[in-house]
Protein backbone atom coordinates (compact mmCIF):
# COMPACT_ATOMS: atom_id res chain seq x y z
CA UNK A 1 0.00 0.00 0.00
CA UNK A 2 2.85 2.37 0.86
CA UNK A 3 4.57 1.68 -2.46
CA UNK A 4 1.36 2.53 -4.33
CA UNK A 5 0.97 5.76 -2.35
CA UNK A 6 4.60 6.64 -3.03
CA UNK A 7 4.10 6.00 -6.73
CA UNK A 8 0.95 8.15 -6.85
CA UNK A 9 2.57 10.91 -4.80
CA UNK A 10 5.85 11.13 -6.65
CA UNK A 11 8.97 13.11 -5.92
CA UNK A 12 7.91 16.01 -8.14
CA UNK A 13 4.66 16.46 -6.22
CA UNK A 14 6.49 16.32 -2.90
CA UNK A 15 8.93 18.98 -4.05
CA UNK A 16 6.03 21.12 -5.32
CA UNK A 17 4.25 20.87 -1.96
CA UNK A 18 7.42 21.77 -0.06
CA UNK A 19 8.08 24.71 -2.40
CA UNK A 20 4.51 25.94 -1.90
CA UNK A 21 4.82 25.70 1.88
CA UNK A 22 8.17 27.52 1.91
CA UNK A 23 6.85 30.23 -0.43
CA UNK A 24 3.82 30.72 1.82
CA UNK A 25 6.06 30.89 4.88
CA UNK A 26 8.28 33.36 3.05
CA UNK A 27 5.33 35.60 2.20
CA UNK A 28 4.12 35.58 5.79
CA UNK A 29 7.67 36.21 6.97
CA UNK A 30 7.95 39.20 4.62
CA UNK A 31 4.67 40.58 5.99
CA UNK A 32 6.04 40.20 9.51
CA UNK A 33 9.30 41.99 8.61
CA UNK A 34 7.43 44.79 6.81
CA UNK A 35 5.28 45.35 9.91
CA UNK A 36 8.07 44.84 12.44
CA UNK A 37 7.26 48.07 14.29
CA UNK A 38 3.81 46.68 14.97
CA UNK A 39 5.26 43.29 15.81
CA UNK A 40 7.56 44.86 18.39
CA UNK A 41 4.67 46.68 20.03
CA UNK A 42 2.60 43.51 19.85
CA UNK A 43 5.33 41.56 21.63
CA UNK A 44 5.43 44.12 24.44
CA UNK A 45 1.65 44.03 24.79
CA UNK A 46 1.66 40.24 24.73
CA UNK A 47 4.25 40.36 27.52
CA UNK A 48 1.89 42.45 29.65
CA UNK A 49 -1.03 40.15 28.83
CA UNK A 50 1.15 37.14 29.58
CA UNK A 51 1.89 38.52 33.03
CA UNK A 52 -1.83 38.96 33.64
CA UNK A 53 -2.48 35.39 32.52
CA UNK A 54 0.35 34.11 34.70
CA UNK A 55 -1.48 35.57 37.70
CA UNK A 56 -4.71 33.85 36.61
CA UNK A 57 -3.67 30.45 35.26
CA UNK A 58 -6.94 28.99 36.48
CA UNK A 59 -8.58 30.42 33.35
CA UNK A 60 -6.97 27.68 31.26
CA UNK A 61 -8.84 25.14 33.35
CA UNK A 62 -12.14 26.98 33.67
CA UNK A 63 -12.63 27.82 29.98
CA UNK A 64 -12.42 24.20 28.71
CA UNK A 65 -14.77 23.18 31.53
CA UNK A 66 -17.26 25.77 30.32
CA UNK A 67 -17.06 24.24 26.85
CA UNK A 68 -17.59 20.81 28.36
CA UNK A 69 -20.62 22.13 30.22
CA UNK A 70 -22.03 23.42 26.94
CA UNK A 71 -21.62 19.98 25.37
CA UNK A 72 -23.39 18.40 28.34
CA UNK A 73 -26.20 20.91 27.85
CA UNK A 74 -26.39 20.02 24.15
CA UNK A 75 -26.62 16.28 24.83
CA UNK A 76 -30.30 16.15 25.92
CA UNK A 77 -31.27 18.59 23.17
CA UNK A 78 -29.76 16.29 20.55
CA UNK A 79 -31.40 13.25 22.17
CA UNK A 80 -34.79 14.97 22.13
CA UNK A 81 -34.29 15.86 18.47
CA UNK A 82 -33.60 12.21 17.65
CA UNK A 83 -36.69 11.05 19.51
CA UNK A 84 -38.77 13.85 17.98
CA UNK A 85 -38.25 12.26 14.56
CA UNK A 86 -40.06 9.17 15.85
CA UNK A 87 -43.27 11.06 16.47
CA UNK A 88 -45.68 10.35 13.67
CA UNK A 89 -47.74 7.59 12.18
CA UNK A 90 -47.76 5.17 9.28
CA UNK A 91 -50.16 6.07 6.49
CA UNK A 92 -51.18 4.10 3.41
CA UNK A 93 -50.40 5.67 0.05
CA UNK A 94 -51.32 4.38 -3.37
CA UNK A 95 -48.33 3.90 -5.61
CA UNK A 96 -48.06 4.29 -9.38
CA UNK A 97 -48.75 0.58 -9.90
CA UNK A 98 -52.07 0.79 -8.07
CA UNK A 99 -50.74 -0.92 -4.95
CA UNK A 100 -50.76 0.64 -1.52
CA UNK A 101 -47.47 1.45 0.18
CA UNK A 102 -46.83 2.36 3.78
CA UNK A 103 -45.20 5.75 4.33
CA UNK A 104 -44.09 7.48 7.51
CA UNK A 105 -45.52 10.92 8.17
CA UNK A 106 -44.09 13.01 10.97
CA UNK A 107 -46.27 15.09 13.22
CA UNK A 108 -46.64 18.73 12.25
CA UNK A 109 -44.83 20.02 15.32
CA UNK A 110 -41.58 18.12 14.58
CA UNK A 111 -40.13 20.59 11.99
CA UNK A 112 -40.97 23.50 14.27
CA UNK A 113 -39.27 21.74 17.18
CA UNK A 114 -36.18 21.09 15.05
CA UNK A 115 -35.98 24.77 14.10
CA UNK A 116 -36.43 25.85 17.71
CA UNK A 117 -33.82 23.36 18.95
CA UNK A 118 -31.26 24.43 16.35
CA UNK A 119 -31.80 28.12 17.11
CA UNK A 120 -31.51 27.37 20.82
CA UNK A 121 -28.22 25.57 20.29
CA UNK A 122 -26.86 28.41 18.17
CA UNK A 123 -27.90 30.98 20.76
CA UNK A 124 -26.47 28.89 23.59
CA UNK A 125 -23.16 28.43 21.79
CA UNK A 126 -22.89 32.18 21.11
CA UNK A 127 -23.87 32.97 24.70
CA UNK A 128 -21.20 30.59 26.00
CA UNK A 129 -18.58 32.35 23.88
CA UNK A 130 -19.65 35.67 25.37
CA UNK A 131 -19.68 34.14 28.86
CA UNK A 132 -16.06 33.09 28.38
CA UNK A 133 -15.15 36.63 27.35
CA UNK A 134 -17.03 37.93 30.38
CA UNK A 135 -15.16 35.60 32.75
CA UNK A 136 -11.80 36.49 31.21
CA UNK A 137 -12.54 40.21 31.35
CA UNK A 138 -13.84 40.14 34.91
CA UNK A 139 -10.87 38.11 36.15
CA UNK A 140 -8.24 40.25 34.43
CA UNK A 141 -9.96 43.47 35.54
CA UNK A 142 -9.78 42.38 39.17
CA UNK A 143 -6.05 41.76 38.72
CA UNK A 144 -5.57 45.13 37.01
CA UNK A 145 -7.32 47.24 39.63
CA UNK A 146 -5.79 45.41 42.60
CA UNK A 147 -2.89 46.89 44.51
CA UNK A 148 0.65 46.04 43.48
CA UNK A 149 1.42 44.01 46.59
CA UNK A 150 -1.95 42.24 46.81
CA UNK A 151 -3.64 39.53 44.80
CA UNK A 152 -7.42 39.36 44.40
CA UNK A 153 -8.87 36.23 45.90
CA UNK A 154 -11.35 34.02 44.08
CA UNK A 155 -11.45 36.35 41.09
CA UNK A 156 -12.39 33.58 38.66
CA UNK A 157 -15.15 32.33 40.93
CA UNK A 158 -16.47 35.86 41.32
CA UNK A 159 -16.50 36.37 37.55
CA UNK A 160 -18.31 33.08 37.02
CA UNK A 161 -20.89 34.01 39.64
CA UNK A 162 -21.56 37.34 37.96
CA UNK A 163 -21.58 35.90 34.43
CA UNK A 164 -24.21 33.29 35.31
CA UNK A 165 -25.92 35.43 37.92
CA UNK A 166 -26.70 39.17 37.85
CA UNK A 167 -25.16 39.69 34.38
CA UNK A 168 -26.58 36.56 32.76
CA UNK A 169 -29.10 38.66 30.84
CA UNK A 170 -26.29 40.80 29.42
CA UNK A 171 -24.38 37.68 28.37
CA UNK A 172 -27.46 36.13 26.75
CA UNK A 173 -28.36 39.35 24.93
CA UNK A 174 -24.81 39.66 23.64
CA UNK A 175 -24.95 36.03 22.53
CA UNK A 176 -28.26 36.68 20.77
CA UNK A 177 -26.74 39.57 18.84
CA UNK A 178 -23.69 37.55 17.83
CA UNK A 179 -25.85 34.57 16.82
CA UNK A 180 -27.95 36.88 14.64
CA UNK A 181 -24.78 38.33 13.09
CA UNK A 182 -23.47 34.86 12.28
CA UNK A 183 -26.80 33.80 10.77
CA UNK A 184 -26.93 36.90 8.57
CA UNK A 185 -23.34 36.36 7.46
CA UNK A 186 -24.08 32.72 6.68
CA UNK A 187 -27.09 33.78 4.62
CA UNK A 188 -25.00 36.35 2.73
CA UNK A 189 -22.25 33.80 2.05
CA UNK A 190 -24.82 31.26 0.89
CA UNK A 191 -26.36 33.80 -1.48
CA UNK A 192 -22.88 34.66 -2.75
CA UNK A 193 -22.21 31.03 -3.65
CA UNK A 194 -25.57 30.64 -5.37
CA UNK A 195 -25.34 33.82 -7.46
CA UNK A 196 -23.12 33.28 -10.45
CA UNK A 197 -22.78 36.89 -11.62
CA UNK A 198 -24.43 39.22 -9.09
CA UNK A 199 -25.55 42.66 -10.20
CA UNK A 200 -24.29 45.97 -8.93
CA UNK A 201 -27.27 46.39 -6.58
CA UNK A 202 -26.63 42.99 -5.03
CA UNK A 203 -22.96 43.82 -4.53
CA UNK A 204 -23.81 47.15 -2.87
CA UNK A 205 -26.34 45.51 -0.56
CA UNK A 206 -23.86 42.77 0.29
CA UNK A 207 -21.15 45.31 1.12
CA UNK A 208 -23.58 47.28 3.30
CA UNK A 209 -24.63 44.14 5.16
CA UNK A 210 -21.03 43.07 5.73
CA UNK A 211 -20.14 46.56 6.96
CA UNK A 212 -23.05 46.63 9.39
CA UNK A 213 -22.25 43.14 10.67
CA UNK A 214 -18.59 44.06 11.17
CA UNK A 215 -19.57 47.24 13.02
CA UNK A 216 -21.91 45.32 15.32
CA UNK A 217 -19.27 42.66 15.90
CA UNK A 218 -16.66 45.28 16.77
CA UNK A 219 -18.99 47.23 19.07
CA UNK A 220 -19.89 44.04 20.89
CA UNK A 221 -16.17 43.26 21.30
CA UNK A 222 -15.59 46.06 23.81
CA UNK A 223 -19.13 46.15 25.18
CA UNK A 224 -18.88 42.77 26.87
CA UNK A 225 -15.45 43.74 28.25
CA UNK A 226 -16.87 46.92 29.76
CA UNK A 227 -19.91 45.09 31.13
CA UNK A 228 -17.66 42.54 32.85
CA UNK A 229 -15.55 45.30 34.39
CA UNK A 230 -18.37 47.54 35.61
CA UNK A 231 -21.35 45.17 35.87
CA UNK A 232 -23.55 47.52 33.83
CA UNK A 233 -26.25 46.48 31.38
CA UNK A 234 -25.48 45.73 27.75
CA UNK A 235 -26.88 48.89 26.17
CA UNK A 236 -25.33 51.16 28.78
CA UNK A 237 -21.99 49.37 28.43
CA UNK A 238 -22.10 49.78 24.65
CA UNK A 239 -22.68 53.52 24.98
CA UNK A 240 -20.14 54.05 27.75
CA UNK A 241 -17.39 51.97 26.14
CA UNK A 242 -17.69 54.02 22.95
CA UNK A 243 -17.70 57.29 24.88
CA UNK A 244 -14.79 56.13 27.02
CA UNK A 245 -12.57 55.32 24.05
CA UNK A 246 -13.63 58.46 22.22
CA UNK A 247 -13.12 60.70 25.25
CA UNK A 248 -9.59 59.44 25.79
CA UNK A 249 -8.59 59.53 22.12
CA UNK A 250 -8.17 55.77 22.11
CA UNK A 251 -9.04 54.74 18.59
CA UNK A 252 -10.34 51.30 17.58
CA UNK A 253 -7.27 51.19 15.30
CA UNK A 254 -5.80 49.33 18.27
CA UNK A 255 -7.34 46.17 16.88
CA UNK A 256 -5.41 46.77 13.67
CA UNK A 257 -2.17 47.53 15.54
CA UNK A 258 -2.29 44.51 17.77
CA UNK A 259 -3.69 42.50 14.91
CA UNK A 260 -5.02 39.04 15.38
CA UNK A 261 -3.94 38.39 11.81
CA UNK A 262 -0.32 38.97 12.79
CA UNK A 263 -0.66 36.52 15.65
CA UNK A 264 -2.33 34.00 13.35
CA UNK A 265 0.52 34.44 10.87
CA UNK A 266 3.07 33.76 13.59
CA UNK A 267 1.12 30.68 14.65
CA UNK A 268 1.02 29.40 11.08
CA UNK A 269 4.77 29.85 10.65
CA UNK A 270 5.57 28.14 13.95
CA UNK A 271 3.20 25.25 13.29
CA UNK A 272 4.48 24.80 9.72
CA UNK A 273 8.09 24.73 10.90
CA UNK A 274 7.09 22.30 13.64
CA UNK A 275 5.35 20.02 11.13
CA UNK A 276 8.38 20.05 8.82
CA UNK A 277 10.68 19.18 11.72
CA UNK A 278 8.36 16.36 12.81
CA UNK A 279 8.23 15.00 9.27
CA UNK A 280 12.03 15.16 8.93
CA UNK A 281 12.55 13.40 12.26
CA UNK A 282 10.05 10.67 11.40
CA UNK A 283 11.67 10.15 8.02
CA UNK A 284 15.09 9.86 9.64
CA UNK A 285 14.36 7.56 12.58
CA UNK A 286 11.29 5.56 11.48
CA UNK A 287 10.11 3.55 8.50
CA UNK A 288 6.63 5.04 8.26
CA UNK A 289 7.09 6.09 4.66
CA UNK A 290 4.19 8.15 3.35
CA UNK A 291 2.42 7.86 6.71
CA UNK A 292 5.00 10.29 8.10
CA UNK A 293 3.30 13.05 6.11
CA UNK A 294 -0.05 12.27 7.72
CA UNK A 295 1.52 12.25 11.19
CA UNK A 296 3.17 15.61 10.45
CA UNK A 297 -0.15 17.02 9.20
CA UNK A 298 -1.86 15.79 12.37
CA UNK A 299 0.86 17.40 14.51
CA UNK A 300 0.41 20.64 12.56
CA UNK A 301 -3.37 20.63 13.09
CA UNK A 302 -3.02 19.83 16.80
CA UNK A 303 -0.51 22.63 17.35
CA UNK A 304 -2.75 25.04 15.41
CA UNK A 305 -5.66 24.09 17.68
CA UNK A 306 -3.68 24.57 20.90
CA UNK A 307 -2.07 27.83 19.86
CA UNK A 308 -5.39 29.08 18.47
CA UNK A 309 -7.01 28.62 21.87
CA UNK A 310 -4.11 30.42 23.52
CA UNK A 311 -4.35 33.33 21.05
CA UNK A 312 -8.11 33.57 21.60
CA UNK A 313 -7.59 33.92 25.35
CA UNK A 314 -4.69 36.30 24.85
CA UNK A 315 -6.74 38.48 22.50
CA UNK A 316 -9.49 38.85 25.10
CA UNK A 317 -6.94 39.63 27.81
CA UNK A 318 -5.39 42.35 25.63
CA UNK A 319 -8.80 43.90 24.97
CA UNK A 320 -9.65 43.85 28.67
CA UNK A 321 -6.39 45.49 29.69
CA UNK A 322 -6.99 48.03 26.94
CA UNK A 323 -10.37 49.02 28.40
CA UNK A 324 -8.91 49.07 31.92
CA UNK A 325 -6.15 51.36 30.67
CA UNK A 326 -8.77 53.66 29.14
CA UNK A 327 -10.62 53.76 32.47
CA UNK A 328 -7.36 54.64 34.19
CA UNK A 329 -6.75 57.50 31.77
CA UNK A 330 -10.29 58.72 32.18
CA UNK A 331 -9.93 58.86 35.96
CA UNK A 332 -6.37 60.19 35.85
CA UNK A 333 -4.99 57.21 37.78
CA UNK A 334 -2.27 54.63 37.24
CA UNK A 335 -3.11 51.20 38.63
CA UNK A 336 -0.45 49.25 36.74
CA UNK A 337 2.68 51.19 35.78
CA UNK A 338 4.00 48.47 33.48
CA UNK A 339 0.76 48.55 31.50
CA UNK A 340 0.86 52.32 31.05
CA UNK A 341 4.46 52.17 29.85
CA UNK A 342 3.41 49.88 26.99
CA UNK A 343 -0.10 51.03 26.12
CA UNK A 344 0.96 54.67 25.94
CA UNK A 345 2.71 53.71 22.67
CA UNK A 346 -0.60 52.80 21.02
CA UNK A 347 -1.88 55.05 18.23
CA UNK A 348 -4.53 57.55 19.23
CA UNK A 349 -7.52 58.90 17.39
CA UNK A 350 -7.03 61.72 14.93
CA UNK A 351 -10.02 63.59 16.31
CA UNK A 352 -9.77 66.63 18.48
CA UNK A 353 -9.40 66.10 22.20
CA UNK A 354 -12.33 67.42 24.19
CA UNK A 355 -11.53 70.10 26.68
CA UNK A 356 -10.99 69.12 30.28
CA UNK A 357 -14.07 71.05 31.29
CA UNK A 358 -16.30 68.96 29.04
CA UNK A 359 -14.90 65.63 30.17
CA UNK A 360 -16.91 63.61 32.62
CA UNK A 361 -14.70 61.10 34.43
CA UNK A 362 -16.02 57.59 34.52
CA UNK A 363 -16.79 56.17 37.90
CA UNK A 364 -16.24 52.44 38.24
Amino acid sequence: MNSKCSASFGLAYRIAVLVFVFVLIGIIGWIIVANWHRIELTIRIIGVAGEALARNLGLFGVLPLMTLGLLVYFAPVVVFMVYARMNGRVLPRMGSSGLYNCVWKQDKWVPAYFALAILTMLWSAAAMVEAKVYVISGTIAQWYFSKEDSRPGRSIRSSLRHAFGPSFGTVCFSGLIMAAVRLVRAAVDSAKREDGTPGIVTLILRCCVNFCMSAIDFLNKFTINFAAITGESYCYSAMMSYELLKRNLLSPVFVETVSTRILVGIIFVLSAVYAIVVCAVLKAVTALGVDAYFVAALAWALLILILGFFVHVMDNVIDTIYVCYAIDRDKGEVCKHEVHEVYVCLPISRGDRPSIATRTPLSV
